[in-house]
């Protein structure tokens, strides 16, 4: 999905007018790749989006996992994403009204309803799965090496989406945030 007009115009004018737009090199160059504008960009939309993903997913998956643990991992992951994409898109919506973006809050409940559902499934994806390999979806907050698998799953979530996100900017001038 991409960014409305407006959207897009916001983009651009926080870049400067710099914005990555459609090029001719293919996505094997090493030209296409190498976009500090683009990258910067995607690093900022991948940790809004780590931010807003995690704070629901996290909460939701450690919650059901210490108080009901009886519904099994595939149902807790699935409600735990779904918490993740709903704080997401409250997050990002609200960063898009307060931050220097400034939109209304129709716009920005757009633009943030417009936001990639791949690179945020994606992110959880990989959040999840690490987590529970890393934790075997036992919750001890008060073990260092839980909170050192959940760093560990965060930066597993954060890269993951960051090469397509860096696509959509770069190839497309769309981005997900």
């Amino acid at each position: 999905m991409g960014l409305s007009p407006t959207s897009r115009k916001v983009l651009r004018q926080q870049e400067n007018d710099d914005a990555p737009r459609e090029i001719a090199a293919p996505m094997t160059s090493r030209e296409f790749w190498s976009s500090t504008t683009a990258w910067k960009r995607a690093s900022v939309n991948t940790l809004r989006c780590l931010v807003g993903c995690t704070m629901g997913d996290f909460t939701a998956m450690w919650f059901l996992q210490a108080f009901y643990p009886s519904l099994g991992m595939s149902a807790i992951m699935a409600v735990s994403m779904a918490s993740g994409l709903a704080t997401s898109m409250a997050f990002e919506t609200t960063l898009l009204r307060y931050s220097r973006d400034r939109l209304s809050w129709p716009v920005a409940a757009k633009t943030a309803a417009g936001m990639s559902f791949i690179s945020m499934l994606t992110m959880e994806t990989v959040q999840n799965l690490t987590d529970y390999h890393l934790t075997g979806g036992v919750v001890d907050v008060t073990a260092p090496s839980f909170w050192a698998a959940a760093a560990v799953s965060m930066a597993a979530g954060y890269l993951a989406p960051l090469p397509y996100n860096y696509v959509r900017l770069r190839k497309y001038g769309k981005a997900c945030h």
